[in-house]
């Protein structure tokens, strides 16, 4: 019998509107005129918050259903494409995504954030989509 996190994963996937909302608001005063530097930072944490959805929902997912241990944020999701958690069109644009953390965590001091980052703008469709494929697998896993 698997242990899944209903809770956590359901908090975490909750924040998709959130997250969603803020990178269309983004996108569009991008393309407005020149942000401002709130709207950098804003950018910067909208996908730094992005990525640690994605990797916690991961590995709750990976703990829940006794998949094989992650070594690294790119592992979680490849452990998720090969267990079928989500289609193959979401892999590289979730491994795209994942790879920023490095980058926005760790050399945020020379991050380039005067431009709109190309996942701003597919973030609502990306997260819709990785919710609604962790809402097929868990309950194709738990039927």
């Amino acid at each position: 019998m698997y242990y899944v996190n209903h809770e956590q994963i359901g908090d975490r996937l909750n924040m998709i509107p959130v997250l969603s909302e803020a990178a269309e608001k983004l996108t569009a005063e991008w393309r407005g005129g020149t942000p401002d530097l709130i709207a950098m930072l804003a950018q910067e944490r909208t996908l730094h918050l992005s990525i640690e959805l994605v990797t916690d929902v991961g590995s709750l997912l990976i703990d829940g259903f006794l998949m094989r241990d992650a070594s690294s944020y790119e592992d979680i999701v490849d452990i998720l494409h090969v267990e079928g958690v989500f289609p193959d069109n979401l892999y590289a644009p979730l491994q795209q995504l994942v790879r920023l953390r490095k980058p926005l965590v760790q050399e945020y001091a020379h991050a380039g954030r005067e431009e709109l980052h190309p996942l701003t703008d597919k973030l609502p469709a990306l997260l819709a989509q990785f919710r609604e494929s962790v809402k097929q697998f868990i309950f194709k896993e738990l039927a």
